[in-house]
């Protein structure tokens, strides 16, 4: 190896350590800035708060009162995803919805975006907040991640709600992945190619993943491009999707235990990456070969952003089920 080959390797080197230490000094004054800070959401006032848990600093909002719903936010958007829903359910409930690892204002490591490790850090959140046990809900990779915790922890989650996304590793047999499963898995080519452009790229999963587009306004996308174009934050988005090998491994080996807690799988009526009209969650497979107690609703005139398409009825859905209301909407 000549002098001139060395001298570019360790000047890549500390470029890379460098850039990390950028983006973690980014992500640690902005959560000592939010740390604490109130903030109103219809006519509920909510906190933003910090964490230390299994190794990394989490961020997480919380407000209201009563027993403790856990809000999983998905890809790629934050717990801002959760804004039309979270003044209601804080009427009767603790809300509390984090910024999953490596999203948001959440620390941004390089590994440990597996489901396990994830299901870790809200679970030593929860438990540092005091809570014996929770009622749990999350969408998209929200789900995948809320489904580990579920079976990591059986008996400290009262029940389970889940929507939009197969769980990895319990998918249907013959179902093809979607083209981004496999883009986002690439190691450094996605990051490559959309910086400098998250802005198009992610509204494009806005738009062709809704009934209704005009549902997630252009303040939301606003804010969800706003943390993922920060330092890190594509990187990490990916991450989660180049975990899957792991996640199916790990959630192979959850499923041979069933769970026993009441579990609502929920799916949008219209997806079309999934091929428009659905007359089943596309979860619901997966929950069936999962859990023993599972109830499937289909959420008609909404895609596969619920909680921004129709607000009104996942609220309701989700007090249904978690107070022991009869639930309505179109059960399967």
């Amino acid at each position: 190896m000549v002098w001139k080959d060395l001298i570019g390797i360790i000047t890549t080197g500390i470029l890379f350590v460098f850039t990390l230490v950028l983006n973690q000094n980014h992500t640690v004054m902005a959560q000592q800035g939010l740390n604490g800070t109130s903030f109103q959401l219809g006519n509920m006032t909510f906190s933003h708060r910090l964490a230390s848990v299994n190794g990394i600093q989490l961020h997480y909002v919380i407000g209201g009162h009563g027993p403790p719903i856990v809000l999983l936010h998905g890809w790629p958007e934050t717990w801002y995803e959760f804004r039309l829903i979270m003044p209601a359910l804080a009427k009767n409930y603790t809300v509390i919805a984090p910024y999953l690892r490596g999203l948001g204002d959440s620390s941004k490591p390089l590994t440990g975006y597996d489901g396990k490790t994830v299901a870790e850090d809200i679970h030593q959140l929860v438990t540092k907040l005091g809570y014996k046990s929770i009622f749990l809900a999350g969408g998209d990779v929200g789900a995948l991640m809320a489904y580990p915790y579920a079976a990591a922890h059986p008996t400290e989650v009262k029940k389970l709600a889940v929507w939009e996304a197969p769980i990895v590793g319990l998918t249907a047999p013959g179902r093809t992945p979607v083209w981004w499963f496999f883009f986002h898995q690439v190691r450094d080519l996605p990051e490559a190619l959309v910086t400098g452009k998250e802005t198009t790229y992610l509204s494009w999963f806005y738009n062709n993943l809704a009934y209704n587009p005009a549902a997630i306004t252009q303040d939301a996308i606003n804010q969800y491009v706003s943390h993922y174009s920060a330092p890190g934050g594509m990187r990490a988005g990916f991450e989660y999707y180049r975990a899957f090998p792991q996640d199916a491994n790990q959630n192979m080996n959850y499923s041979k235990t069933k769970l026993t807690m009441p579990v609502l799988a929920l799916g949008g009526g219209y997806n079309p990456a999934f091929g428009g009209n659905l007359t089943m969650p596309i979860i619901a497979y997966s929950m069936k070969l999962a859990a023993q107690n599972v109830q499937t609703i289909v959420v008609p005139n909404s895609g596969h952003w619920i909680q921004e398409e129709q607000p009104v009825v996942l609220v309701r859905l989700l007090d249904n089920f978690f107070s022991g209301k009869t639930a309505t909407g179109t059960s399967k």
